[in-house]
This record gives C-alpha cells, sequence and structure tokens, in this order.
C-alpha cells in the first residue's frame, strides 16, 4: 500500500506512535540523552488550552499506558476529556483531535501550519536518502508527489494486476505448497516487495531481486522504528548501522538499473521511466540519485501498510467462513472459468471490496498521523499553541460509538448499504487521510490487495489455527498481528 498524501509535503506512510520499546530505555543515560534532544516546551497558549492529562512519571509521562494500550488509552480520553486533549511523551507535548469535527483541523490546515517535516524529516531521510521527501523544500517535494500520482493511474493499474497476479502465483506455489500452517504476515510480506518491485521499480529491479536484495529492504526497514524516530541518526546503534548500510548498497543497484534503461534505450510501462521522463517546472530533469530515492521511497512508503491490511483482511476472512465462501462465489461469478484477473472484473467484485474497506477501518495500518504546530491554531473552542504535536488517530476515530454501530465487529455490509454507519461526516473513516492529505497511493493499495486475495481465494481454503485470531501487536510502529499463523489447504478443482 503506498501511503502518500497529495498535497503539503506529506508523503510518506503515517508512522504510529507505539512507545513500548522506548519506555524499556530506563538508563539514566538515555533519558538524559532524549531529555537533550526533546524540543523546548510549546509556548504559552493566548487563550483557552485544551484539558490536559495529569501524568505522575517524569519526561516519559504517559509514554507507558500509552505503549501499552494506545487505542484503549486514546477512547477512555475522548470519553473523559472530549474531542480534543493534551499529554505528555518522552518530553514532547502531543494534542490528539478525536472525531470528524476536531479532525478538520488536522486535514484541512495547511503545511505551513501543521507541518509534516518538522515530525518526520530525521525518520525518511537516511531510509530515502537526500535530495527527495523531506529532505527539499516543500514545493519541491510537491513537484515530486505529482510526478508519482501520473504514475498511479488506471491504464497502468489494468498492466500491473496480471503482473501481481503472476507474482502471487508463483510465491505461495513455490513457498506454501498445497497444505499446511504458515506465518500469513511474513508471507505477505515478502510478497508485497515482490509485487511492487515488479510493478513499480521495472524489469531491470525486479530481476536482480533475490533472497540478498530482499534482505536489504528489511535491514533498511529498520529506519522505521520508534527508536529512529526518537534518536538522532548519527548513533551507532546496529539496526541504524545495517539501514545505512543497505541504503548504501540498494543505491547501488538502483544506479545500475538506471543506467541500463537509459543505455538500452527502450521505454517501458512503470514509474523508473515516469521518473526518467520527467522535469521540474524550471526543465531540471531528475538526476540519479532523486531517482533513486523516490523508487526506495515508493516501496518502503507502503511495503508494511499493505502487507499488514492484507494479513489481517486474511484473518477475518479465515474466521467468517461465511464470508469466505461468498467471495468464492462473487470470483466464480465474475471470472467463470477464466484464470486471468482484470481491473473490469476486480472492479465488479463488490463484496472482496468491501472487505478490504472494512479491514482499513477496524484494523488501519496507521494508529497514528502527526503534524508540528509551526502557528497556534484554534479548534472547537480550544486554542492549541506553537510546538505542540497535533495528531489524529484513523484507529480511535474508527472505533467511536457514537459514528459506528457495532464498531468492535467485521461487517464488510455496513458498507454495502450504510448499514451500521452512524455517521456520514467526512472524517470519520480515514485510512488514508482526507482532503488535501489523501493519500495519492490508494487505488494501487486497493488494487494490489485484492488481486492478491482474488488470487488467493481461487486457490486456498483459509481457516485460524485453533480457532484463535491474533491479537495486536502495540509494540512495532505498524500495528501488526501477533502469531500470525494460518491454515490453508488447496482447493478442490
Amino acid at each position: 500500500m503506498v501511503v502518500m498524501e497529495q498535497d503539503a509535503g506529506n508523503m510518506v506512510v503515517e508512522q504510529t506512535t507505539s512507545y513500548t520499546t522506548v519506555a524499556l530505555m530506563t538508563t539514566t543515560a538515555a533519558l538524559g540523552l532524549l531529555t537533550l534532544l526533546a524540543k523546548a516546551y510549546p509556548s504559552k497558549p493566548k487563550g483557552k488550552l485544551p484539558p490536559v492529562i495529569p501524568h505522575t512519571i517524569p519526561f516519559l509521562g504517559h509514554a507507558i499506558n500509552f505503549g501499552d494500550s494506545p487505542i484503549e488509552f486514546l477512547v477512555a480520553a475522548y470519553q473523559k476529556y472530549g474531542p480534543v486533549f493534551t499529554f505528555q511523551m518522552v518530553g514532547k507535548t502531543f494534542t490528539y483531535l478525536i472525531g470528524s469535527d476536531a479532525s478538520r483541523l488536522f486535514f484541512d490546515s495547511r503545511n505551513e501550519v501543521l507541518n509534516a517535516e518538522d515530525v518526520y524529516s530525521k525518520l525518511t531521510t537516511p531510509v530515502f536518502g537526500k535530495g527527495v521527501a523531506y529532505d527539499v523544500p516543500n514545493p519541491m517535494f510537491l513537484e515530486q508527489k505529482k510526478v508519482m500520482k501520473t504514475g498511479l493511474n488506471i491504464a497502468r493499474f489494468r498492466l500491473y494486476i496480471p503482473l501481481i497476479q503472476q507474482e502471487t502465483e508463483d510465491y505461495f506455489k513455490r513457498v506454501w505448497g498445497e497444505s499446511g500452517e504458515k506465518d500469513l504476515f511474513k508471507a505477505l510480506s515478502e510478497l508485497i516487495i515482490l509485487t511492487a518491485s515488479s510493478c513499480l521499480h521495472g524489469s531491470e529491479i525486479r530481476s536482480i531481486l533475490d533472497t540478498s536484495v530482499a534482505k536489504l529492504y528489511w535491514d533498511l526497514d529498520g529506519g522505521f522504528t520508534p527508536e529512529a524516530w526518537l534518536l538522532p541518526s548519527w548513533l551507532p546503534l546496529p539496526s541504524f548501522r545495517r539501514r545505512d548500510e543497505a541504503h548504501r548498497a540498494i543505491k547501488k543497484v538502483f544506479y545500475e538499473a538506471i543506467q541500463k534503461r537509459r543505455e538500452s534505450g527502450e521505454s517501458q510501462e512503470d514509474m523508473l521511466q515516469t521518473f526518467l521522463d520527467s522535469t521540474y517546472k524550471s526543465g531540471r530533469p531528475f538526476n540519479d540519485d532523486e531517482i533513486a530515492g523516490m523508487l526506495i521511497g515508493l516501496l518502503m512508503a507502503g511495503q508494511h501498510t499493505s502487507s499488514t491490511t492484507g494479513s489481517w483482511m486474511g484473518f477475518f476472512i479465515a474466521q467468517h467462513k461465511n464470508v469466505q465462501e461468498d467471495l468464492k462465489e462473487e470470483l466464480e461469478r465474475v471470472f467463470g472459468s477464466s484464470e486471468s484477473l482484470d481491473y473490469d472484473g476486480l472492479k465488479d467484485c463488490g463484496l472482496l471490496e468491501r472487505c478490504v474497506k472494512e479491514t482499513l477501518r477496524l484494523r488501519p495500518p496507521i494508529m497514528t498521523m502527526m503534524r508540528m504546530a509551526r502557528k497556534d491554531v484554534s479548534v472547537l473552542g480550544f486554542d492549541i499553541p506553537t510546538g505542540h504535536q497535533v495528531c489524529v488517530s484513523p484507529t480511535t476515530n474508527h472505533r467511536l460509538p457514537d459514528t459506528w454501530e457495532d464498531y468492535g465487529t467485521w461487517q464488510p455490509d455496513r458498507f454495502l448499504d450504510n448499514t451500521g454507519v452512524l455517521s456520514e461526516e467526512k472524517f470519520c473513516y480515514i485510512p488514508f487521510g482526507a482532503g488535501r492529505h489523501r493519500c495519492i497511493g490508494e487505488s494501487f493499495a486497493y488494487v494490489q490487495i485484492k488481486t492478491i486475495w482474488a488470487t488467493l481465494l481461487r486457490r486456498y481454503d483459509f481457516e485460524l489455527v485453533n480457532g484463535k485470531f491474533p491479537d495486536i501487536d502495540y509494540t512495532t510502529m505498524i500495528h501488526t498481528p501477533k502469531d500470525p499463523m494460518v491454515r490453508y489447504k488447496l482447493r478442490a478443482q
């Protein structure tokens, strides 16, 4: 799922703020270092501050409670303090906007007011590299995103679907076989790298994406951790060292692919070609370093979120056998005996789409979206001072009982006729953001996940292992399933 926001310099996946890992860094030296690195406390407000949740632990504040049960923490705070509230964690001040009315401020504000670079630049620059994303002035970043968006269109999706289907069939035949119990999240994490590379990177890069190169992606992914968000990128941590070595190695692979494509003189329908053919408004073409950085960004921005959403959807399908059978009947009705999936057919698979949508409601991979307030802002009668980290939680908005009927259950048909949707306010359902911050990769995400699961459901029957539905792992930046084992068996033909 390539999660990139459309405007105001908000490209990359919005990282959730899980602090269990950070809370364990309790040595005096580590806390001292974090204190030195924390930003100054926000300026004094001119008006009425949001209610503050009191804390008793110096510096850490609510990091432990929030890290252990972030959803429960935020819902309880909403019920006690209302839609706008503030609390402290690891020396920083967070103000959350819960519900549609409060969230409007977040999604309608421009980048110079609520700024993303101030929150994410230290996290993304070591992974993507210099010259792209938050490492460039915002107008330049907007131009880069505009080019990315032009490469994510229906004409491209029609070409991508056969590639995703073939990658899925090849992977599961090779790795899973006919029956057994396997780690679904691990499988989809590996598959998403292959499918995204096949569609977006081009044949030169996909052809060399073997086990050794795939490992580089995992090492690079070490840059997306709570420690990377809080600590300086130059610290000699093992994960930081692996991240930097992987970045250099992957950049070298991409440089060679770029040179090979240029020398061949051939044109292909992929994002590599889009970048090679594009220029800035000034007329300057993208240089090799920028192209390589954007290729990394395209993959890393969505790998976790797509694999997480695809995995949760698989567990819901395994749990709800009636829905699984209905999905198989829908695929049979739409595609019949044809072995090939296509864009128009997948669009006709309404239940399949609703399953993705409901999974994104109940298990959105992005628990928190954040911005830094560069100016004082007001919402619902409260004044939020400059320096606050202003946050919206899709997970919390998707679980409010005054918005969603029976909000804790997975019911794909709630989106069939809006049964169970108590409010249709603009910001009640925000797995891909909203407004000027809506993700430009949303359509590709649906195409990718729907193609993968249409392929799998035509091949396997699924059920939970011992009837156990996985718990949520709150210790990761993206809320992944714990013990993500699933049982499968080749369907009788």
